[in-house]
């Protein structure tokens, strides 16, 4: 059976300073996180809901941009991830509003 060469390329050192640069950003999101998580007080629980959401969308924009590479892909694919998504988020939203009126009726 034949032995395959492994090849070796130099360091592309854009791409590490890319990733570092991500990699940073996810750490101070993930510590604004906390900072809010034990700081706010309960009173501003939906304050809390919102600001942990819009955090967590940012967070997965830049796992999915740069570690699953979909950020440097065409922007017809993206959208086609993207516009689901906010599909479901949306579809999410209103089953949330409507169960609740149900649950108001009822109850």
């Amino acid at each position: 059976m034949d032995n395959p060469q492994v090849e070796v390329q130099p360091l592309n050192r854009d791409k590490v300073r890319n990733f570092i640069k991500v990699m940073i950003y996810l750490a101070i999101i993930t510590a604004l996180e906390f900072l809010i998580a034990f700081t706010v007080p309960h009173d501003y629980k939906w304050l809390r809901i919102v600001v942990f959401v819009v955090m967590t969308i940012v967070k997965a924009y830049y796992i999915v941009a740069e570690f699953m590479h979909l950020g440097h892909e065409k922007k017809s694919l993206k959208m086609s991830i993207v516009l689901p998504m906010l599909f479901v988020v949306f579809l999410v939203f209103i089953l949330i509003f409507q169960g609740s009126a149900i649950y108001n009726v009822l109850y």
